[in-house]
């Protein structure tokens, strides 16, 4: 399943954060991280896409 959708899910309130941490297989404690990397993998993305048109 896709990462980005089950974090949509949780900011969504479809899941909670204990579903959200055991579909992506970690613990809850790491989730917070992971999203801050999405978030900023995405802006970084975004950004490239950017520059390079």
């Amino acid at each position: 399943m896709d990462k980005r959708k089950v974090i949509q899910a949780y900011r969504s309130g479809i899941i909670s954060i204990q579903e959200c941490a055991q579909i992506l297989g970690l613990d809850s404690r790491q989730l917070p991280n992971l999203m801050n990397q999405m978030v900023f993998k995405t802006e970084l993305d975004t950004s490239k896409r950017f520059v390079n048109s």
